[in-house]
């Protein structure tokens, strides 16, 4: 994240460089910002409080991780598993990510899988699906 425009996102970083390094040169741009498509569909299949389901557009998305730092940081994301089909325009991802919740200091520890979809070297579809137990834990 060496961009200045990007340094409100400081609290996931580790994710965002994650996900830069998974997708490595299938697409362009150096932060998943730059990678992300601006009629970008970004779902959720879950329920994280104070996330909506679904956000449309590359700006809704970025409005929406600029206050995810008022409730987790994230210290690192790892071990990181990809998977590759449709000639590279699917990928799946898996990983943990790994912070604190920043309410109550609670150690904040998840794992994801997130299907990504890719159009023109950019991310146009984004499901995500997480361990919703070990968020509930962390944020309750």
């Amino acid at each position: 994240m060496s961009s200045p425009a990007y340094a409100m996102y400081a609290a996931s970083k580790p994710y965002f460089d994650l996900v830069r390094e998974a997708l490595g040169d299938l697409v362009d741009g150096e932060h998943f910002f730059d990678v992300v498509a601006d009629a970008v569909i970004y779902e959720v299949r879950y329920d994280f409080p104070g996330w909506p389901r679904v956000l449309n557009g590359r700006a809704a998305l970025m409005a929406q991780f600029s206050g995810y730092g008022d409730y987790i940081t994230l210290r690192a994301a790892d071990n990181l598993v990809v998977h590759k089909a449709d000639e590279g325009q699917v990928v799946v991802i898996e990983y943990e990510v790994h912070g604190t919740v920043v309410a109550t200091g609670a150690d904040y520890d998840n794992r994801f899988a997130s299907i990504i979809e890719l159009k023109d070297r950019r991310i146009s579809h984004w499901r995500d699906y997480v361990d919703s137990l070990a968020a509930w834990n962390a944020l309750t």
